[in-house]
């Protein structure tokens, strides 16, 4: 899984991607598809690609929420997430066959 396929799903699924760093920051990937980490400072010292590698749990958050309906979040494990991806309907377009 790549940073790029979890960016389609949040366009695709007008979704907002949460995780957590290694170093306790929290990575968003927005409904646009833009990787933010609010907390960051200054230039970071890691790879989003290789720290997206670690970790095995993603919260998923619906982008189109209202102040009167709460967002229903729901957090996957890896293997889901995954299995999210693959079952996307655009992904199956993207593949060539022979």
């Amino acid at each position: 899984m790549k940073l790029a396929d979890l960016r389609k799903l949040s366009i695709r699924q007008n979704l907002k991607i949460r995780f957590q760093l290694r170093n306790g920051l929290e990575c968003i990937i927005t409904e646009h598809g833009v990787a933010q980490v609010p907390a960051l400072q200054r230039v970071p010292d890691f790879n989003l690609e290789s720290e997206l590698a670690e970790i095995s749990r993603f919260v998923l958050e619906p982008a189109s929420a209202t102040q009167k309906t709460a967002p229903k979040t729901r957090a996957v494990d890896r293997e889901e997430l995954a299995s999210m991806l693959s079952s996307s309907p655009a992904s199956a377009a993207d593949h060539d066959e022979d």
